[in-house]
């Protein structure tokens, strides 16, 4: 901010609550940037990494479009430092109701992001060649406890993962039928680039 408007700058910073907000969007991009390494990493092992995506007509962002034989995945990075992450069955005795919880506060909502991010992937693949690819929704933690026998678990159809057994469900098992053939991975990537263009 200081730098953009030298003479405003701390003006701006002073009357608006820049300076949290700032914290709390560093914390993300610390998570977007070890989950987009992570991914990167994994590239030669078959897959196709977008990140950043803008998209279209919207503010918004998605962390990272994954395209792998098991098809398309969008990956939402978030950073929660010592938080615990957990699902909770919140409905009464007749009736299911799992919710997101990350530190012991209900994040539903973040699950809610990944299902409409997933909604409109598949909606730019309707009337393409890929329209039967499945895209799947993934919400990825750095930095939360994990216990050595936790696994990751399902909400709303969106894995709720971290980093070491992010790769699990993308690249699939060996005996598994593959959604996306090998050579048809970079030109999904590239259809899905031409849509969700990476910030600048």
């Amino acid at each position: 901010m200081r730098a953009r408007h030298p003479k405003l700058g701390g003006a701006i910073l002073a009357l608006t609550d820049d300076p949290a907000s700032t914290r709390v969007w560093s914390r993300g991009a610390v998570g977007e940037e070890r989950v987009g390494k992570h991914l990167e990493d994994a590239r030669p092992r078959g897959i196709e990494v977008l990140h950043d995506c803008r998209i279209p007509r919207s503010r918004a962002n998605i962390d990272h479009l994954v395209i792998g034989p098991t098809g398309v995945w969008v990956v939402d990075a978030k950073r929660y430092v010592d938080g615990k992450v957990e699902r909770r069955d919140v409905g009464g005795w007749r009736q299911v109701d799992h919710r997101l919880y990350v530190r012991g506060r209900d994040q539903s909502r973040l699950i809610d992001g990944v299902v409409k991010q997933v909604g409109l992937v598949a909606q730019a693949l309707t009337g393409t060649t890929h329209a039967e690819v499945p895209v799947h929704g993934a919400l990825c933690f750095v930095d939360v406890q994990v216990g050595w026998f936790a696994k990751p678990f399902t909400i709303d159809g969106v894995l709720v993962t971290w980093r070491r057994e992010l790769l699990v469900p993308i690249l699939g098992k060996p005996a598994e039928p593959v959604a996306v053939a090998p050579e048809e991975i970079e030109p999904l990537a590239r259809l899905l680039a031409a849509t969700f263009r990476p910030q600048a």
